[in-house]
C-alpha cells in the first residue's frame, strides 16, 4: 500500500486548482513578508549545504531577519513552547514545501512534501483556534513529531482525511469532467506518481460527495476540523455560488467558529462569505 502522505504532497505539488500554490504561498507569508534571505537559507539547506535542520532554525526568528513570516514564525514558537521545545515540532517538511513553492525548479525532498503540508495545516489550525478564543488548543499531530507507532498511523489517517477533504471540495461545483481529470492525471504523471496512486486519485474523484463522513471524523476534534477546512480552501476556487455554499455549509457542519474560519480564509487570501 502506498503512503498517503506522499500522495498528498504530490497532489499539492501539482496544484488542485490554479489558485492552490498562491494560497500556499500566502500561508507561508501571512503576517509579514518572508525575507528573501530566510528562504535562501532554507533552500540551501535542502540542497545539503548547511543541513535542513540548521536552515530551519531561521524559521524561529533567528538572525536571518525575523523568521519565516510573522504568523507562521510566531505560531511555531508558541506551539513549540506548548510541547516543551521546538525540537518536538515536525517542521522538516516545511523546508521541502518552501522549496517546491519558492525554489525555482529545485526538486523537493522525496516524501517530505506531505509532511510539510500537514505541518502547515497544523500551524494554521492552531493559530485559527487561538484567534477564536481557545486559549490552549491542542497542537495538531501534523505539527508535532509522532512519539509512537499509533501516532504515526493516526497521522497517516489524518493525511488521508485531508486528502479526501481536498478532493471533496474540488467536486463542490460538479465540474470535474474528463478534461479536468485528464489535467490532474497528467500532472501527477509528470512528477512520477505510480499507477496505484493514480488509480486511487481517479477513484476518489469519481466518488459521490463525502461531506458527512469528513464531518463525522472531525466530531469533537476542533483542531482536525480546522485542518479540514483549511485544506478545502487550498483545493477550491470559490468563484461559483455552489462552491461558496459548500464552504459555508462545511464550516457550519464542522462546528468551526466564525472567527477561526475568517482567520483561515485571511491566511490563504480568499473569502467564502461576508459573515
Amino acid at each position: 500500500m502506498f503512503n498517503i502522505s506522499d500522495l498528498l504532497g504530490a497532489v499539492m505539488q501539482t496544484g488542485m486548482t490554479q489558485s492552490s500554490n498562491q494560497r500556499l504561498e500566502n500561508a507561508f507569508r501571512a503576517g509579514g513578508q518572508t525575507p528573501d534571505n530566510v528562504l535562501s537559507g532554507m533552500l540551501d539547506g535542502l540542497g545539503g549545504g548547511g543541513g535542513l535542520g540548521e536552515s530551519l532554525s531561521q524559521i524561529f526568528g533567528g538572525s536571518a531577519g525575523g523568521g519565516l513570516g510573522g504568523l507562521l514564525g510566531n505560531v511555531l514558537n508558541e506551539a513549540g513552547r506548548s510541547l516543551g521545545g521546538n525540537q518536538n515540532l515536525a517542521v522538516g517538511g516545511l523546508g521541502a514545501l518552501a522549496g517546491a513553492l519558492f525554489g525555482g525548479g529545485r526538486s523537493p525532498i522525496k516524501g517530505a512534501l506531505g509532511g510539510g503540508v500537514m505541518a502547515l495545516l497544523g500551524a494554521m489550525a492552531f493559530s485559527a483556534l487561538k484567534k477564536a478564543g481557545n486559549r490552549q488548543p491542542l497542537v495538531p499531530l501534523g505539527l508535532r513529531e509522532p512519539v509512537s507507532s499509533n501516532e504515526e498511523q493516526e497521522l497517516e489517517y489524518e493525511a488521508e482525511l485531508v486528502f479526501k477533504a481536498m478532493i471533496n471540495a474540488a467536486k463542490a461545483d460538479n465540474r470535474i469532467d474528463r478534461e479536468e481529470l485528464r489535467r490532474i492525471m497528467g500532472k501527477l504523471e509528470e512528477i512520477g506518481v505510480g499507477d496505484e496512486e493514480k488509480e486511487y486519485v481517479i477513484t476518489e474523484l469519481k466518488k459521490p460527495m463525502e461531506t458527512d463522513a469528513l464531518v463525522n471524523a472531525a466530531s469533537g476534534r476542533p483542531e482536525l476540523a480546522a485542518q479540514l477546512y483549511a485544506a478545502s480552501l487550498l483545493a477550491i476556487e470559490v468563484d461559483t455560488p455552489a462552491e461558496r455554499d459548500y464552504m459555508q455549509n462545511l464550516r457550519t457542519q464542522l462546528g468551526l467558529p466564525i472567527q477561526a474560519a475568517e482567520h483561515l480564509e485571511d491566511t490563504v487570501g480568499v473569502r467564502t462569505s461576508e459573515y
